[in-house]
């Protein structure tokens, strides 16, 4: 059932841009492959090594220079799990992409539009396990500031089965094109809603958090590749309806990145009440934190990229390390075939 859909989707393209005849049909393939240890003495059940690789292959079809429609698909292996594919996810989607706005609705990669969020609120399994957006999506950049609101449906309500999404925004602000000050923001909600059939003492459940930073960015301006420095305030939003109101930990955060050439240094570092977000990293709910990640990346090139990534992470009493090596491969959308008037 499957396989008929996607062939009928394929063929449905094929036979629009024929009737449209103008515009082109593409073809895009990326991969990532990681091997991602982790030794959690703070959460001993989450010390666990995760190990496999994703492909995604679409087709797009251009009508123009701003409307694209993409479907294809996404696909996971864990090392030696049988079935071969734990989960095939499928991508299609509308895509509009004008000078200033950015306009995606459907099943889109998430990757380049939301993976820029702070793991406090969107941790970096996500990578692995949900690479999709299920929703819609917009975007509005200039040269001084962006703007990203989005909706991702994370679960429909069935007679058994929850309602689920989330929702929210980030965005930039950079007065100047050559200071190094900007202003960054990020915020997201998981509204959690019953299923058709209700349970005893079941209640709807909101869960999120927001994050407000100050930021220098002076890359290029010493004698390292990348340098900058980031401070500002978090605070999570947690509440069981019927039960109390908002819970709003609040918190310091500060983080700084540097590289030079093949290494890199990142060190993000909180101090606060503990948030428990749900698609957040669990060690915030700690009420101090701080994680150094040393990042080496032994080979790149146009289309791939490989990094090995060793996370120090430090929590009062406990002293947890991570170890991470992923590849990504990314050939780029490649023109298949050009319709002409």
């Amino acid at each position: 059932m499957f396989k008929r859909i996607y062939l009928l989707v394929f063929f449905s393209i094929i036979t629009t841009a024929a009737a449209l005849a103008q515009g082109s049909l593409d073809i895009h393939f990326n991969g990532l492959g990681f091997m991602d240890n982790r030794e959690y003495k703070d959460f001993v059940a989450r010390s666990r090594t995760y190990s496999g690789v994703r492909t995604a292959l679409d087709l797009g079809l251009n009508v123009d220079s701003l409307n694209h429609f993409i479907v294809g698909v996404n696909g996971i292996h864990e090392f030696g799990a049988k079935p071969y594919f734990l989960k095939v996810n499928p991508v299609a989607y509308y895509s509009f992409t004008g000078k200033n706005w950015l306009f995606n609705a459907g099943a889109f990669p998430r990757e380049g539009l939301l993976d820029d969020y702070p793991r406090a609120l969107l941790n970096d399994t996500l990578r692995y396990y949900r690479p999709n957006v299920e929703g819609l999506l917009t975007r509005f950049h200039n040269d001084h500031f962006t703007e990203t609101a989005w909706i991702d449906w994370v679960s429909r309500q069935t007679v058994t089965d929850r309602e689920q999404f989330l929702f929210g925004f980030s965005g930039k602000y950079r007065p100047s094109l050559t200071g190094p000050f900007y202003v960054s923001h990020y915020f997201l909600l998981m509204h959690d809603a019953g299923a058709e059939v209700l349970l005893p003492n079941d209640h709807i459940q909101d869960n999120g958090g927001g994050q407000i930073r100050l930021g220098l960015d002076f890359s290029h301006k010493t004698i390292l590749d990348s340098l900058s420095i980031e401070a500002g305030a978090m605070t999570s939003f947690e509440r069981v309806r019927g039960v109390d109101g908002f819970r709003t930990p609040t918190g310091f955060v500060a983080n700084a990145y540097l590289s030079w050439k093949r290494f890199a240094l990142f060190d993000e570092f909180y101090k606060g009440q503990g948030s428990h977000i749900i698609y957040g990293d669990a060690f915030f709910e700690k009420k101090t934190y701080n994680r150094l990640d040393i990042i080496y990346t032994p080979f790149l090139y146009k289309r791939v990229k490989g990094q090995f990534i060793l996370s120090l992470h430090q929590t009062p009493g406990y002293s947890s390390n991570q170890e991470a090596f992923r590849v990504t491969v990314d050939l780029g959308r490649q023109t298949l075939v050009r319709f002409k008037d």
